[in-house]
């Protein structure tokens, strides 16, 4: 699963069955009071595989609240990632001395809905998924992006569109590489570009990255 394709310094935490009901600090639950019944779940499951995963850090019963864009606020010197898709959910962390950031996806292993993929992938992008063998290779770009904008946002601040980032993919090594095409995104991001890996099994698509403590990986 995801752990795999991360380095030893990150923590990984997979929800087990009792995960998606389990109950929430009262910070946590306040954040989800209004929302549907999907929502719930999903966001129970994350958060209480993120406080699992932060005790293994030595953050004990941490409540992860989230940031004016919904994202995960860990605590200092935490960088970390949450992710779920139908029946799977996980959350990465790490020192922040041993990563600056890092990003994890998983979706179902399907093609794309119509009219997503020129939404999702540059021209370069649609030509080498089409080529490939098998129908989830816009769903692989899909979720390395989402795994890009993990990433990027932490350390940048801004926005990046699914068309702000391009992937190569080496198929056989289950590799990938993020090329940021922003103008001046090496101001604010100087790896680019961002190694990834990936890895498909038959119910679902997993990508994960990570951006090195103390270093520029890949300028």
């Amino acid at each position: 699963m995801i752990a795999g394709l991360l380095p030893p310094a990150v923590v990984t935490v997979e929800a087990g069955e009792a995960d998606w009901t389990a109950p929430l600090p009262p910070g946590e639950a306040a954040l989800v009071e209004r929302a549907v019944e999907k929502r719930r779940r999903e966001f129970t499951a994350g958060r209480t595989c993120a406080r699992r995963a932060l005790a293994r850090l030595g953050w004990t019963d941490f409540p992860v609240l989230a940031g004016p864009h919904r994202e995960p606020l860990w605590p200092p010197g935490v960088v970390g990632a949450i992710t779920h898709c139908h029946g799977y959910c996980a959350a990465a962390v790490a020192r922040a001395t041993d990563v600056r950031s890092l990003g994890i996806d998983a979706e179902l292993r399907a093609p794309l809905p119509a009219g997503v993929a020129e939404l999702v992938c540059t021209e370069p992008e649609r030509r080498w998924t089409a080529a490939l063998p098998g129908d989830h290779w816009g769903t692989v770009v899909f979720s390395a992006k989402e795994s890009v904008y993990k990433a990027w946002y932490p350390v940048a601040g801004r926005w990046l569109d699914y068309l702000d980032a391009e992937l190569t993919v080496e198929r056989e090594r289950g590799c990938f590489s993020a090329r940021i095409l922003q103008p001046k995104a090496l101001e604010v991001f100087p790896w680019n570009p961002l190694p990834g890996r990936f890895s498909v099994d038959e119910e679902r698509v997993f990508t994960a990255l990570v951006v090195p403590a103390g270093g520029v990986s890949g300028a």
